[in-house]
């Protein structure tokens, strides 16, 4: 194996860190290469190789922690970086809760989850790609008057972490995407919307027109937009923009959330936060999932577990020191959730539209506003405003209102039309009543 080999790197910092007197360490290097175009207005705009590298180090002296990092793996510098760790230990207090991953929960299979296929793709076809796509949508309605590109993204890479309670593992991952943003323009009037299709694998990524068709259509849809009087209505989160909902949730129960009592589903394990028919699951083996992983970023195993099962909270997204501090074990999640699936019901988007009646569907957020802590919801919102069942006209410059705890509770539906283009995959979310902001 080459010195400059993730293992062999590993294995060096865990020596030094022992000839320095350290007590545990752990390490994680993580190398990768990619290619990302842009075209605007049929023209090449960017081309970017990227290579990258870097390699964390963190080290116990006792109960004192102490963490560096570099990007040079050169001998001289990886020994520099775990004298910095050890120097930064040796100053800081204790923690009686800081420490390795105790050694029972390291994972000891490593599945093949499919995740690694590099795109063996040259500049100039990526170019005919996007270029394609973007021509795609600007030909698809004569009202696309101009554009913010068409972007090809493609990378691949290499994670691999070890520790000195004997752990060293690590996987191949790609990922691959392909997004167009346009602007259209009627009676003065201008818009602006896009759509993107992400894969681990290149050959399961969208066809580029009909990424570009769905970018103009989403454009060209939101043309006439309209402001509403405030009036509190049932909402619909479209399901792009339904997965901050539970990213959310996701927020308030982690470990370390709950451990400094900022959250505003504190001590709420074993309480119904969702109507009985939702179920939330982690799923981290799905093949060529976003979200999969064989361990999480300390080495614990990761597995399928139920988040949410009838509604009630069945358990915190924890990490080896947020665990130690609420006194239950660990769940592997030091790094975040693998694949969160929030479960479906039997309608589609059509269905939920026509079970909510009259109301509003949101298809894009703006700003921020979510307190953690007390669970207040405001965000600038865009979409349709919908009657009878069937989208009437677009609005925008409007606010959407609540609790996210009892927004949680009020959830009546849940569409079929999962996004899985990222780590949490939902439908969209029907809310029976919120508070929107408007004239």
């Amino acid at each position: 194996m080459k010195d400059t080999e993730p293992q062999a790197i590993i294995e060096k910092v865990l020596s030094l860190a022992r000839a320095q007197g350290a007590t545990a360490a752990e390490a994680d290097v993580a190398t990768g290469h990619g290619l990302a175009v842009a075209v605007r207005m049929g023209e090449v705009e960017t081309v970017e190789h990227q290579r990258d590298k870097g390699l964390s180090v963190t080290v116990y002296m006792g109960k004192r922690k102490g963490s560096a990092g570099t990007t040079d793996f050169s001998a001289a510098a990886i020994k520099e970086t775990v004298q910095a760790a050890c120097t930064i230990a040796s100053n800081t207090s204790e923690d009686p809760c800081a420490g390795l991953l105790e050694p029972q929960y390291l994972a000891t299979d490593f599945p093949d989850l499919d995740l690694y296929h590099p795109w063996d793709i040259t500049p100039e076809q990526a170019i005919d790609i996007a270029r394609g796509c973007e021509d795609a949508a600007r030909a698809s309605d004569r009202r696309i008057v101009n554009s913010d590109g068409a972007m090809l993204s493609s990378y691949a890479g290499r994670n691999a972490y070890g520790n000195s309670n004997g752990f060293i593992g690590g996987w191949e991952w790609s990922s691959h995407s392909l997004d167009c943003t346009l602007i259209a323009e009627q009676d003065g009037g201008m818009q602006r919307d896009g759509w993107y299709t992400r894969r681990r694998d290149y050959r399961d990524l969208e066809d580029f027109s009909l990424v570009g068709r769905e970018a103009a259509r989403r454009t060209v849809a939101r043309l006439g937009s309209r402001r509403l009087t405030t009036r509190r209505v049932p909402v619909i989160f479209e399901a792009p923009v339904a997965k901050g909902l539970f990213g959310a949730f996701i927020g308030a129960v982690s470990g370390g959330a709950q451990y400094r009592r900022s959250s505003f589903l504190l001590d709420q394990q074993g309480d119904a936060i969702f109507p009985a028919f939702m179920q939330i699951s982690e799923h981290p083996h799905i093949p060529k999932g976003i979200g999969s992983a064989p361990f999480d970023n300390e080495g614990m195993a990761t597995r399928d577990r139920d988040l949410v099962t009838d509604g009630v909270l069945q358990g915190y997204v924890l990490n080896a020191y947020s665990a130690r501090k609420l006194g239950l074990p660990p769940t592997g999640n030091a790094g975040g959730v693998h694949n969160l699936i929030v479960r479906s019901g039997d309608q589609d988007l059509p269905g939920l539209l026509e079970a909510m009646g009259e109301g509003l569907l949101i298809t894009d957020m703006i700003g921020f506003g979510v307190n953690q802590v007390t669970g207040d919801y405001s965000r600038g919102a865009a979409g349709f405003w919908v009657e009878n069942g069937e989208t009437q006209y677009p609005v925008e410059e409007i606010t959407v209102a609540g609790n996210l705890a009892e927004m949680y509770k009020h959830i009546t539906m849940i569409a079929t039309d999962v996004d899985k283009r990222g780590n949490i995959q939902t439908g969209s979310v029907l809310i029976d009543a919120m508070t929107v902001a408007g004239e």
